[in-house]
């Protein structure tokens, strides 16, 4: 009973949507693909695909055992790169996903120094502010920028940032700068897609926390349309130290209201928690740590 070819053979079916498109990938025929799901829902006792003349479609069972089958897979093509790695030297593609802008900004410079240091690795940057699923996507790690990391991925904290309230002179010249957030619900503000309340900010003052309602008449999914618009003069941000760093030191934008905080953000990479890590995994881990040792945002964080 080769249960191995029976996941590799349900899972390509669910992945490609067709016996046939699955059997053409895996280059056997279609009548040996149903039977090695025939055999494997025979095995388990229960449906996983529902069939039908038009479309293929997971069962409850189907839906949760296939996760669980991709993660499997995911361990096996790690457990054989690290059958190839020589004397634990890292080797072989590395997958990794990062938000946008500060894959641009931070990251995007270390990645010649990393291929320099291990020259048997290759890299595969994916740019997303989106919550990327790591394990079904099919990353090796990606770089998390939260309050806490997901409970469920393994983590190392690489540095922290906090969000800065800041504009450009000129449209405080022309709008005035606010004394309190309440004030910020008269003002035009620039919203970021994947605040969690990102029309409504909440701060943490001096007299306790302050929530206010804004009003954005532009709001974006990334970082540097947000403080291009600023620097145009066309609102209030609320962004992170390590985006506006250089435009506040050179008098682009002005922070303003610093004694009101929403908490330090921390800068995580963070991977699926696997049992054995391989050493191009473990590398470049070690190598991002080591390079946000003394991030170049820090003087512009406040405890």
């Amino acid at each position: 009973m080769n249960k191995l070819r029976e996941i590799e053979c349900f899972i390509a079916v669910v992945e490609s949507g067709s016996f046939v498109k699955a059997a053409d990938a895996m280059g056997i025929s279609k009548t040996a693909v149903s039977r090695y799901v025939a055999d494997l829902e025979a095995r388990l006792g229960t449906r996983l695909i529902q069939r039908t003349t038009r479309r293929l479609s997971l069962t409850e069972p189907g839906q949760r055992y296939v996760e669980r089958c991709r993660q499997i897979l995911a361990e096996l093509d790690e457990a054989d790169a690290m059958a190839g790695e020589q004397d634990g030297e890292p080797a072989g593609p590395l997958r990794i996903n990062a938000p946008h802008t500060f894959g641009v900004l931070h990251l995007a410079p270390l990645w010649p120094a990393f291929l320099a240091q291990f020259p048997q690795v290759s890299l595969d940057i994916t740019l997303s502010d989106r919550l990327v699923d790591i394990v079904d996507e099919g990353y090796d790690l990606a770089i998390r920028i939260s309050r806490l990391p997901d409970s469920s991925l393994v983590h190392r904290r690489l540095a922290g940032t906090r969000l800065v309230l800041c504009a450009s002179p000129g449209y405080l010249a022309q709008h005035g700068t606010p004394k309190h957030p309440s004030e910020l619900t008269h003002h035009e503000t620039v919203g970021y897609s994947y605040f969690l309340h990102r029309r409504e900010w909440h701060f943490d003052g001096p007299d306790g926390p302050v929530s206010v309602q804004t009003h954005a008449r532009l709001i974006a999914d990334n970082g540097d349309t947000c403080m291009a618009a600023a620097l145009a003069g066309a609102g209030i941000i609320l962004q992170p130290a390590f985006l506006v760093q250089d435009a506040l030191r050179d008098g682009r934008l002005v922070e303003f209201l610093p004694e009101y905080t929403q908490g330090e953000r921390g800068i995580y990479v963070v991977y699926p928690s696997r049992k054995y890590l391989s050493a191009k995994v473990r590398a470049m881990v070690d190598f991002l740590v080591e390079a946000f040792a003394m991030p170049g945002w820090r003087l512009l964080n406040r405890p």
